[in-house]
């Protein structure tokens, strides 16, 4: 491909035949195809769902062409979209589709039913397939001009993100007004510091795009007039496949499918052709530099790493910086600043361990509805998600932990204050406390203390009890994998619980 970057409407119009994505089931789209069907998708929002410029369109959508058509279509539609985890429990969505106002939800017929059970009006409700009272997705689509809107306006992704309360929140920001081409370039800023160029040319995603991870890199390849290959459902080996079928040059993936990768038998990974991968991008939890060293040896020093969030701005490191540096996440970002700061506010020097604080450019993000929430983050201009870390002398920043003890499973955030808040409603459980411990697959699962009300069953019913009672309220990634009984729980005067404590005394035989 060239190096000229003209955003995914001018690559529709100049090169129509261009391969723009396939899916896991081989379906393929070139530019003009994928561009008739989001121009369709932008005038069904419109005509058919009533909305208007500053909207929210909320999706429960696993990895596909639908999923991809209507995030361009939100994108020049100047609509905000918000990705919804398809894991997530009918409470779970609910929460997310009512706080965030959505005028519309578009869903999977996968997930159909808990979606239809979440949303209370099932009239603004459009699921693949349709079905039992719910409006058929084709809706939004039959009948619609294949031509692009007359006005456009650049949209943006609101993601849900909890804190240390639990409950998740919208991550949200003003539109920037733009039209939707220039607002496309928002998204060179990723491939720009990855030095990505003319050996660009297919991106994989290995993960679901309700994850800022994985459609901001599938955008941005789009943007770039590179292709996508869409995977639903990973493995190591149909990775493997899939990169040596597709001749994929770039990916994001996270440290648990390094490590998986890894596991697997020599002659295996021998037997696929990686060869055509130039980047791989790696982030969302930390990575253990032993995997991380391996990955370098195995495809060589093409293993970018990047740390951010939701909210802040974003590090950087090479795999030349890395290897000069082992275990740094990077240099900001030219857009980004990274300051390091004690509880009082005060930036500490080189190498000393504080609070890490960042910001992208001009960014004014804000907590959809919940303004105490979003001042609680931010240090003048500064914000912070709670990670600890220092920077050396040549700025490169270190982390070393979190102010929170937010859990990371596999590379998904998982909140200890939900999965307790869920264990205290059990009538049977008098206290509760949560907390991460380290995993060879996950990197790290949530495990539970408990201690019980009195009268409460004895403890492998108690325990099997409470197993489903979470079960039928948590995500999958969100139930501990073991629950540890506890006379009481290691709490100071002011109720702070010794989570450390507990994971170090996590061998010792519960109470009968």
């Amino acid at each position: 491909m060239t190096e000229k970057r003209m955003g995914f409407w001018a690559w529709a119009a100049a090169e129509p035949e261009r391969p723009a994505v396939v899916d896991a089931h081989g379906s393929r789209r070139t530019y003009g195809e994928l561009d008739a069907e989001v121009n369709r998708l932008s005038h069904g929002l419109h005509e058919v769902a009533g909305l208007r410029v500053g909207d929210t369109v909320a999706c429960v959508m696993s990895n596909g062409i639908p999923m991809l058509s209507l995030y361009l279509a939100a994108m020049q539609s100047g609509l905000y979209l918000v990705p919804v985890n398809y894991h997530l429990t009918r409470e779970e969505i609910r929460h997310i589709v009512e706080d965030c106002e959505a005028q519309a939800v578009l869903c999977s017929a996968r997930v159909t039913d808990v979606v239809r059970a979440a949303v209370a009006d099932p009239a603004r409700l459009f699921a693949e397939g349709g079905g039992d009272g719910v409006r058929d997705l084709r809706e939004l689509l039959d009948g619609q001009p294949q031509t692009r809107p007359a006005q456009t306006r650049a949209g943006s992704l609101m993601q849900y993100t909890s804190g240390t309360t639990g409950r998740p929140k919208g991550v949200k920001r003003p539109l920037s007004g733009q039209d939707a081409d220039a607002g496309a370039h928002v998204y060179e800023w990723l491939f720009d510091a990855l030095g990505i160029g003319a050996d660009f040319e297919r991106w994989c995603v290995t993960s679901p795009m309700y994850h800022t991870a994985n459609i901001t890199p599938a955008s941005g390849a789009l943007h770039l007039g590179g292709s996508v290959v869409l995977m639903e459902g990973w493995t190591p080996e149909l990775f493997l496949e899939t990169v040596q079928r597709e001749r994929v040059t770039g990916t994001h993936m996270v440290p648990t499918q390094f490590h998986r990768l890894l596991a697997l038998d020599p002659a295996t990974r021998a037997g696929h052709d990686v060869s055509s991968l130039r980047y791989v991008l790696h982030g969302a939890a930390p990575c253990p530099r032993a995997d991380k060293q391996a990955m370098l040896d195995w495809l060589g020093p093409i293993v970018f790493e990047y740390y951010g969030s939701t909210e802040v701005g974003s590090t950087v490191a090479t795999p030349q910086q890395w290897l000069e540096r082992p275990g740094t996440v990077g240099l900001p970002l030219p857009i980004s600043e990274l300051r390091i700061l004690d509880e009082d506010g005060a930036e500490v020097p080189a190498g000393t361990e504080g609070i890490v604080y960042m910001r992208q450019g001009e960014d004014r993000m804000e907590y959809h509805r919940d303004p105490q929430k979003t001042e609680g983050v931010r240090r003048g201009r500064l914000l912070t998600v709670g990670d600890r870390g220092y920077v050396d002398a040549d700025g490169f920043l270190f982390l070393t932990g979190r102010v929170t003890d937010m859990i990371i499973v596999g590379g998904v955030n998982t909140y200890p204050a939900e999965i307790e808040a869920t264990l205290l409603e059990h009538p049977a459980v008098l206290d509760a406390g949560v907390a991460g411990v380290p995993d060879a697959d996950l990197g790290e699962v949530p495990e539970a203390w408990v201690q019980p009300a009195p009268g409460a069953p004895p403890a492998a019913q108690l325990r099997a009890a409470l197993d489903a009672f979470c079960g039928e309220r948590l995500a999958r990634h969100k139930r501990p994998r073991a629950i540890h009984l506890r006379e009481q729980l290691p709490r100071d005067p002011n109720g702070k619980l010794y989570k450390q404590r507990l994971v170090a005394e996590r061998t010792l035989a519960a109470p009968a």
